[in-house]
């Protein structure tokens, strides 16, 4: 009787042990490969950016982060593509400046929500931008464009990579904020728009960084800023465009990492920890200044604060310029 009892006792002890949650909690994350979309061609900037990152990050999670390119509409089919997703840890997205604080602005409608459909993980990086100008243009300063513009360049011509890129929208604020006339040129990218802006074809532009730098060092173009609010390190003697008198101008492109809404708090802690260890290493960092880029980091509450500061920013510029795509 004795014994039939405690074996009944341990077989109940047994079953709750086996109910419980410590027992049946989910594996250690990650247990699979992870993809990494990204809303751009592969090759380009945000593609290396990936694919850099991507691989750290496999390493310290000791799982493979496979890059997969679905670009179109101005990073839209990536971004909807992800806050689709199951928000389980392993969709993630390389989200830009332009899919995740502008094309809100831009578009009639989105086929997602930049605020609603995405748990931040990290600001990873900032892309500067170069106020460039050629030859036949005779000016030497932004402040000195500001007064060409203003008196025997107004309606002039300024390039951009396209239309809605952070290349229209900075020439478009600057406009704003110093009251001048200029018309937009848009190119389907930025090389060819560089071609056109050294042949003198258009007169100034607002260029990113990487692409523009280049053709400065060789004399093809003259650099009369940088876009940011403080002068980069690796080019001291570059003013920006706000001490050359356009006080509160700021022009950067931007990438963060997302992972889908709802997706586990922990979840989210963990992969923060492992971009923020792969921004943090020094060939990372060097590698990716190399490119052009400034390294951030942070917890995710950073891109969070830029996303909604950005949005309202562009809207304003946007709507002021009355600018929509399809």
């Amino acid at each position: 009787m004795k014994t039939a009892l405690k074996w009944r006792m341990g077989a109940m002890s047994l079953m709750a042990a086996l109910m419980s949650p410590a027992t049946w909690a989910a594996p250690a994350y990650p247990v699979k490969p992870i993809r990494l979309i990204v809303p751009y061609p592969a090759g380009g900037s945000t593609d290396v950016l990936a694919r850099m990152l991507g691989q750290k990050v496999g390493e310290t999670l000791g799982q493979t982060v496979i890059v997969e390119n679905r670009p179109g509409a101005s990073g839209n089919i990536g971004a909807s593509f992800v806050a689709k997703s199951e928000p389980d840890g392993y969709t993630l997205f390389l989200g830009t400046s332009t899919a995740l604080s502008v094309n809100q602005s831009l578009y009639k409608s989105l086929p997602y929500d930049p605020q609603k459909d995405f748990a931040p993980i990290v600001l990873a990086t900032m892309l500067p931008s170069l106020v460039v100008t050629n030859d036949k243009v005779p000016v030497k300063t932004v402040q000195e464009l500001t007064e060409w513009l203003k008196g025997p360049g107004r309606g002039a011509s300024y390039a951009s990579s396209g239309a809605g890129t952070p290349a229209h929208l900075g020439g478009e604020l600057y406009k704003w904020l110093t009251g001048t006339h200029a018309t937009h040129v848009p190119y389907k990218g930025g090389a060819p728009a560089l071609t056109d802006l050294v042949g003198g074809q258009t007169a100034y532009m607002f260029a990113i960084l990487p692409e523009s730098m280049p053709l400065v060092k060789t004399g093809q173009l003259r650099a009369l800023a940088v876009t940011t609010a403080k002068r980069l390190p690796a080019y001291p003697d570059i003013p920006t465009v706000a001490e050359s008198g356009v006080p509160g101008y700021e022009l950067i492109g931007w990438y963060g990492f997302l992972a889908p809404a709802r997706t586990p708090p922990a979840i989210i802690d963990t992969l923060n920890k492992a971009f923020n260890k792969a921004l943090d290493e020094p060939d990372t960092r060097k590698k990716l200044q190399d490119l052009g880029f400034e390294v951030a980091g942070g917890p995710p509450q950073a891109l969070s604060d830029l996303m909604r500061s950005e949005t309202s920013k562009w809207k304003q510029v946007i709507d002021k310029a009355d600018i929509k795509l399809e």
